[in-house]
């Protein structure tokens, strides 16, 4: 069967794209999908412009800004990659939207330090008429992909228990350590995302945490364990391990992350390839339901760092493109970040905390 692990693209690619950030995220995922995609980014503006220079030498950018003042101020720019920490953003996407000459903005995970801050930078954009999407990547991973295309079809029949592992060694930002975040706000707002691109919003969550032994920071959730309680019975179980045993210490190394579905009819895993080396592995997925002999096991070349960061800029585009709303709009995200908010209180009053407290405890 046809899995659409491809995202759809736009038929309008020139949109003009500025970049503001120019690390590895930029340089490596965004610039180098982007490409490959046919869109048009044409200018870029860095906290350190010598490297926003070679940056844009190694991907064909026409213009880089002395700052981030400059690029916002260019009136021909449509569409804004923001890819900075997140203390920063809210910052850019308010100037952003005072000044009104963007069509689009492509706003990082997390969209902002918690759902308060997130929710004025969808206010804001809601306000100018700029159309925010999140860079919610994990969700054009091509195997992330592949399983939702099998729940929808109703190949695995109705959900029963879903698993996320992952038992892997991020490299953490300096920005992490002022910010006091290790995993929750990093890592596992992929895997809670990717909960609710598959299944829906959760009535609740239960979280635990503790540090990560290895991680030199002052942080609470290193190694994160989460339980989403859905309304029918289906129980989703996020398991972020950042320590994985001593295997920088000298031990043998087991890394990996993966994905399991159980359904009434059917089973899906996947192998997500992003921490396997080279980081550029495609994931793989099995799959089997009633009646079948054996796994269902197809391959693709595409991997989800680099190409899933087409997705991830060609949903906002096709929005731009369409007048409807993004694949993962900034309003639609939200629920992800008060999951996130509500897995940090679970974990801390060690109680299950639904979404609806974070939402009415913040709105207006």
């Amino acid at each position: 069967m046809e899995l659409h692990i491809h995202p759809p693209l736009p038929q309008r690619k020139d949109f003009r794209i500025g970049v503001l950030g120019s690390g590895f995220i930029v340089d490596q995922c965004h610039l180098v999908a982007y490409r490959k995609a046919g869109f048009n980014p044409v200018a870029i503006a860095s906290r350190q412009p010598d490297h926003a220079r070679q940056v844009a030498a190694r991907h064909g950018l026409a213009t880089v800004y002395a700052g981030y003042d400059e690029l916002l101020a260019d009136p021909t720019i449509e569409v804004l990659d923001i890819a900075v920490p997140p203390d920063a953003q809210l910052a850019l996407i308010q100037q952003a939207c005072r000044r009104r000459t963007v069509k689009g903005i492509l706003a990082q995970k997390p969209l902002g330090l918690n759902y308060a801050e997130a929710l004025r930078a969808v206010q804001a954009c809601e306000a100018a008429g700029i159309v925010l999407a999140v860079n919610q990547n994990m969700r054009y991973d091509q195997s992330v992909r592949a399983a939702k295309t099998l729940l929808d079809a109703g190949t695995l029949g109705a959900p029963v228990y879903a698993t996320i592992e992952m038992r892997g060694i991020p490299h953490w930002q300096p920005w992490q350590a002022a910010l006091g975040w290790a995993t929750l706000r990093i890592m596992s707002i992929h895997h809670l995302d990717c909960f609710r691109y598959w299944f829906g919003d959760p009535e609740r969550i239960y979280c635990s945490t503790r540090n990560d032994p290895r991680t030199p920071f002052d942080h609470s959730d290193g190694i994160c364990s989460y339980i989403l309680d859905y309304a029918g019975g289906l129980r989703a179980v996020g398991l972020d391990d950042t320590w994985t045993g001593p295997a920088r210490e000298g031990c043998p190394a087991d890394i990996f992350i993966r994905w399991r579905i159980e359904g009434l009819d059917g089973l899906a895993i996947g192998d997500v390839g992003w921490c396997q080396d080279p980081y550029t592995t495609p994931s793989t997925l099995r799959y089997a339901a009633k009646g079948d002999t054996h796994f269902h096991q197809p391959k693709w070349a595409e991997s989800w760092f680099p190409d899933a960061f087409a997705g991830s800029m060609g949903q906002l585009l096709i929005a731009l493109q369409a007048g409807t709303p993004p694949a993962v709009g900034g309003r639609d995200n939200l629920k992800t970040m008060a999951l996130v908010d509500a897995a940090y209180r679970s974990a801390t009053e060690h109680r299950a905390v639904a979404i609806a407290e974070i939402e009415k405890g913040t709105n207006p």
